[in-house]
């Protein structure tokens, strides 16, 4: 089960970075994490703590459950 919500989040990040036409060096620059680190992630190797998925939402500028499940209903949540 970890795995596939690791894997699910990486590629929720993956598909937000190159929908906003970024390179995985730009977008970790604008998040302050190396390049490494957000491919990790984006490859789902990296075991985040719900903080560290907090903080990425918020720096991408969308709700933490949007990058751990796309399909989620948003729309009630602030």
């Amino acid at each position: 089960m970890a795995d596939s919500l690791k894997s699910a989040l990486g590629a929720q990040l993956r598909e937000l970075r190159r929908a906003r036409g970024l390179t995985q060096e730009k977008l970790a620059e604008q998040l302050d994490v190396t390049p490494r680190y957000l491919a990790g992630i984006e490859r789902g190797e990296r075991n985040l703590t719900l903080d560290s998925v907090d903080a990425l939402a918020e720096q991408l500028g969308v709700a933490a459950l949007t990058l751990l499940d796309p399909a989620a209903d948003t729309s009630q949540l602030s």
